[in-house]
Order: C-alpha cells, then structure tokens, then sequence
C-alpha cells in the first residue's frame, strides 16, 4: 500500500510502501516515553521502500534495553518522531503510523511489550468520551 506521511508542522514529508499486515502496537517503556502516551504504532517498513520528500530528519541513537542501537529520525522543528531505525546492519524502518495520512486504513495486528502496557489501557474503552473537545 502506497502511503505519504509528514511531521506535525510540515517540515518533513515522506513517502512508504506499507504492507498492512505488518502494523504493530509497542508498549514498551521506551515507546510509552518517546510518545508521550501508552505505545507506539509502528509498521514495518525496508530500506528500499521509505523515502523521505521534503527536508532531512534530525536524529539521536537510542540503545534499547536488547542492546540494540536504533536511529530516531525526528523533526527538528516540532518534534514529531517518523520513525526509528536499525543504527547497525540492514535498515528496517518503523515508521510511526500516526504520522501516515493513511493512518485510518492501516489497524494494527499485534502488540509487544505487554508486560510493560499500562493496566489502565484495557479499561480506557469504558471510559465516558466525547466527538471533540
């Protein structure tokens, strides 16, 4: 599936060729951190198929807790994280599915990191809501 994606501000755009199978939620502490909330969505996207459009990504090195080195490729401007990286050997991108436009086609189907999700994720469905602010 071919999608485009940008930063919350517009100074960065990209483009992916997603496959829809391959979205998944991360609970991990890292990801709760990183986005300022309980996970991230991510799909898996190579190398060859990720292609930035517009300006260049600011970048930090994260070690996870594996002692694997994954490049955080971020906006330098408003802060929105794209994606993170493998730092070493073949690139894999997880692309940060909120910033797809298409993010409303794209459901997960698989969740890390339970152990880590907070207990008051399964209860948010009952929580009272409201269409907008």
């Amino acid at each position: 599936m071919k999608t485009t994606g940008s930063c919350f501000c517009g100074a960065l755009a990209f483009e992916a060729e997603v496959d829809p199978k391959k979205v998944v939620v991360c609970y991990c502490t890292d990801c709760q951190i990183s986005s300022g909330g309980t996970c991230h969505v991510n799909t898996i996207v190579p190398e060859a198929d990720f292609k930035m459009t517009k300006g260049e990504p600011a970048h930090f090195i994260k070690t996870a807790d594996s002692g694997n080195k994954r490049n955080i490729g971020f906006c330098g401007t408003c802060g929105t994280q794209l994606y993170a990286v493998n730092a070493e050997g073949p690139k894999v991108y997880g692309v940060r599915v909120p910033t797809l436009h298409q993010r409303d086609q794209l459901r997960p189907v698989m969740r890390f990191f339970l152990r880590s999700k907070p207990d008051w994720v399964a209860t948010e469905a009952e929580l009272p809501g409201h269409q907008a602010m």
